[in-house]
């Protein structure tokens, strides 16, 4: 077939271990041989963000601020035994952390669905948006250990104005301190985001935050989200038969594990984190979850796979034994990446392609070809080697099916 015209480019950012082989693979056989396509590429491996200060993070968050879409491979966030294990000259911060905070935009996950694929949690009938802001809080905070007896104070000092500084703790001996902050800007642009994709999916808005205990910090995200709600939303909902509400997190938690779902859930930087991963398991698998950074004028995108390198799989890839690693997260990162291309350039053709490539994904799945985690939920623990495929078969039979589908 003639190769669909991508007229703009999309930034790639490779990832590391299982995800990274697997990630070539869908480039090369589910993307390049459809699609003529300017790829700006950059190498977020982890050994290569040491080789470069980690700058290259930073310049790939950049580019996709200018090219408009980022399509991203799991990466490793080294903790001490990786920084041993790579030889790294520092523990380097996440880098989702680092282009989150460049972009400033919120992170929208939401499970993608098959029917024979059971849900752990069983009220869930239809999907949770999770809304994780991404800017700020403990990702961008200043932690550090403290030595022996002494004040922990924290100070902020106005430009030309008097310092306010606050007493946090009397140390009397070893401890361990951290200061995080936000902006009202980004917290308004969290609440627009947040709104406006309640309002697409035409589903209920919760913002979440322990604004009992946090009463400044987090009271100003209940505050600023009634503001933007009352000023620019409140009727827009009222038109489209939706709500907003406020609650505390841990009754947010409580109710949102009775709902049957088809809701968006604002979250906090790490609830989010923590409460994407809780969905993604209630609803069977993180391998089958997508996760978009949307900025709040809706003009950028950055889309990943959801979960982790797969480090146990990679393990068991390097002694030559065969894994089953499910690749739907990471076909969906370039799926919803193009697809946001293709409504940025009004590219009808791009944005039909990307839905066939996820069609071909759930099908094959439905039809009973499988990876094995998926196995494992639809057959139980026993599941023997004839009902799953590993991990070449698999991303075969997604070639070969999306070849027959378009012909």
């Amino acid at each position: 077939m003639k190769k669909i015209i991508v007229k703009n480019p999309v930034v790639e950012l490779d990832g590391d271990e299982m995800t990274r082989i697997i990630w070539s693979f869908i480039k090369q056989k589910l993307i390049l041989p459809y699609l003529e396509l300017d790829i700006k590429y950059f190498d977020l491996g982890v050994e290569h963000r040491d080789k470069t200060g980690d700058q290259v993070t930073i310049e790939s968050a950049e580019a996709i601020k200018k090219y408009g879409v980022g399509i991203k491979c799991a990466t490793i966030t080294p903790d001490e035994e990786r920084v041993k294990e790579f030889k790294l000259k520092q523990m380097w911060k996440s880098p989702n952390g680092t282009i989150r905070n460049i972009l400033d935009g919120t992170v929208f996950r939401e499970p993608i669905i098959c029917k024979n694929i059971p849900r752990l949690v069983t009220t869930w009938t239809k999907p949770i948006c999770i809304g994780r802001h991404a800017f700020g809080d403990q990702y961008k905070a200043t932690d550090f250990l403290t030595k022996g007896k002494g004040k922990l104070t924290i100070t902020f000092k106005p430009d030309g104005g008097e310092a306010q500084t606050h007493e946090v703790y009397d140390f009397k001996g070893d401890g361990v301190a951290l200061a995080m902050y936000n902006t009202d800007e980004s917290v308004r642009g969290f609440a627009r985001s947040c709104m406006n994709v309640a309002l697409m999916k035409k589903w209920p808005l919760y913002l979440s935050t322990k604004n009992t205990i946090l009463k400044k910090y987090d009271g100003r995200f209940k505050d600023l989200f009634a503001e933007v709600f009352e000023k620019e939303f409140k009727i827009k909902f009222e038109e489209a038969d939706i709500t907003y509400e406020h609650r505390l997190i841990d009754d947010m938690v409580a109710s949102a594990m009775k709902w049957n779902g088809g809701f968006v859930w604002a979250c906090k930087n790490y609830d989010g984190d923590v409460q994407s991963d809780s969905v993604a398991q209630g609803f069977g698998s993180l391998g089958m979850m997508t996760s978009v950074l949307i900025t709040p004028d809706g003009k950028t995108l950055e889309a990943e796979a959801a979960h982790g390198t797969v480090t146990r799989h990679y393990r068991m890839h390097q002694q030559g034994k065969k894994t089953s690693t499910n690749p739907i997260a990471s076909i969906f990162a370039w799926t919803r990446g193009l697809a946001f291309r293709g409504k940025l350039d009004n590219n009808k053709e791009l944005i039909e392609f990307c839905e066939t490539l996820e069609k071909v994904c759930i099908d094959t799945i439905e039809s009973g070809k499988m990876t094995k985690d998926l196995a494992v939920l639809a057959f139980g623990d026993k599941v023997k080697e004839g009902q799953y495929l590993n991990t070449e078969e698999f991303l075969d039979t997604l070639d070969q099916n999306l070849k027959k589908k378009l012909g």
